[in-house]
């Protein structure tokens, strides 16, 4: 299973409410329409929470301004991956995803990459 992270920040001209707000009710819906051609298993959001609690953990180990939320997608392997982001209908779900994305995620500010998990705690490792 190999996983494709995308840490994003929003654009400074868009309200943090109304990123939140877009990113789940309308991105969402739109990357879910372009499950088939893109070939992905799965799609989560996690957004960051406001408050004082992520201040603190931020403030603890010296970090930098926080991302707003991260994108997960998961493909069974990096064949499917590049069997699907080949093709034509593939590349014009990809090219659709990222002019959305353009209207409230700083693109130049936010990082992705393609991983692989290894599951180091959770319900398959206790014995």
């Amino acid at each position: 299973m190999i996983k494709l992270t995308f840490v994003v920040r929003r654009r400074a001209d868009v309200d943090v409410a109304e990123f939140h707000r877009y990113w789940l009710e309308e991105h969402g819906p739109l990357v879910r329409s372009l499950q088939a051609p893109l070939g992905f298993r799965r799609y989560v959001q996690v957004h960051r929470l406001a408050g004082s609690i992520n201040d603190s953990l931020r403030a603890s180990r010296g970090a930098e301004e926080p991302y707003d939320g991260t994108a997960e997608v998961w493909w069974d392997d990096i064949e499917q991956f590049m069997a699907h982001a080949t093709t034509a209908e593939g590349r014009a779900a990809a090219k659709m995803l990222v002019e959305d994305e353009a209207k409230f995620i700083d693109l130049r500010g936010s990082a992705l990459w393609i991983g692989e998990e290894f599951e180091i705690a959770g319900p398959a490792t206790m014995q």
